[in-house]
Order: structure tokens, then sequence, then C-alpha cells
């Protein structure tokens, strides 16, 4: 099992960085062809809602990408440190109007996540979330003489 893992500050211009190099691992990795330009767009969304989660709770840690290589899949972990809280709990710091967009833009994105990718769990709490989500792949042919 082969990992790579990418960590980039919470700035929007590097989201198509993180597309980009997702793509590359997942072709390698053996995803099928047609499937990669789904892999780049929900990696775009995973990575686009960290970084928003991230400027929105003020946190200058880094976003977390692992695109994980197994035996028949291959997986990519898209984590960010933003705290959750409870429904009806308030985020110090947020207003009741921001955080109600906020919820619905998050919502938003998860589904087009949900959309693109069979495979996918999202976790959150209040060290932050993460979103695996899994391809198949093929193994390469075998080379014959």
């Amino acid at each position: 099992m082969a990992t790579v893992e990418l960590r980039f500050s919470a700035l929007p211009e590097h989201v198509r960085t993180a597309r980009l190099v997702a793509a590359a691992v997942a072709r390698r990795a053996g995803v099928d062809e047609a499937v990669l330009d789904e892999v780049r767009l929900a990696v775009g969304e995973a990575c686009t809602r960290a970084v928003g989660l991230h400027q929105s709770s003020g946190i200058s840690a880094p976003v977390r990408v692992l695109l994980i290589e197994e035996e028949k899949s291959f997986s990519i972990e898209v984590g960010d440190e933003a705290p959750r809280t409870a429904p009806g709990e308030s985020v110090p710091g947020v207003s009741s109007g921001d955080s109600d967009a906020e919820t619905e833009e998050d919502e938003m994105g998860l589904a087009v996540i949900s959309g693109l990718v069979d495979d996918v769990e999202v976790t959150a709490g209040e060290n932050g979330g993460l979103i695996r989500m899994s391809w198949p792949t093929t193994p390469p042919a075998a080379l014959t003489f």
C-alpha cells in the first residue's frame, strides 16, 4: 500500500494543485480514465470545503490530503481542523446568520461529492473533519512476450 501525503495552506489557489496531484496519483494507481474527471472534481470540492472551513474558523493549520493506493482500490482523504458543533450550539465569533449560510454551502458541497463518488464517508467532530472517498482500480495488464 503506497500513500502520498499532501499538506497545503488553506488558500483557494492551492486547491488546483491538489486536484492535479490527486488525478495524477489516481491514474498511476489504476483508476479508470473515464473516472478521473470525477476524482478531480470531488477532490476540488472537498479541498475547497476544507479551505473555507479553515478560513471561516481562523485556523492557520494546513489542509491535509492523503492519497492511498491499496490492492483493489484508491482512496483519498481530505482532512480539516475546523471544530464542529452539535445542532443548536454556537461557534464563538460566528454570527448565526453566517453559520446558517456556511451550513447550507457545506451541505451543497457534500451533496456534490456524494453525487460524484459512490463510496464516500464523512466524519466530523470537535477536532475537525475528514472526507474519505474511494474508487476501484484495475490492475495493470500483464506484459506478454
